[in-house]
């Protein structure tokens, strides 16, 4: 019983801490868990999503001109 009123208190305890960011979330994964090579992947593919998103719109005669 001792047990389960430990974890409710702890429970109740992180449910009053301030919410973090998604992207302050990641960064403190990154660091803590020394997963470095995990930021160039997620750059390219951030890249990519925009150039993805730029060419639905008007802005398609101007990505042609890049390649």
């Amino acid at each position: 019983m001792e047990q389960n009123q430990k974890h409710s208190q702890l429970f109740d305890d992180l449910s009053r801490q301030k919410r973090v960011g998604f992207f302050r979330e990641f960064w403190e994964f990154l660091k803590y868990n020394k997963k470095w090579w995990l930021l160039p992947i997620i750059i390219m593919l951030v890249l990519l999503g925009c150039l993805v998103l730029l060419a639905e719109t008007g802005g398609a005669p101007w990505i042609y001109t890049l390649f």
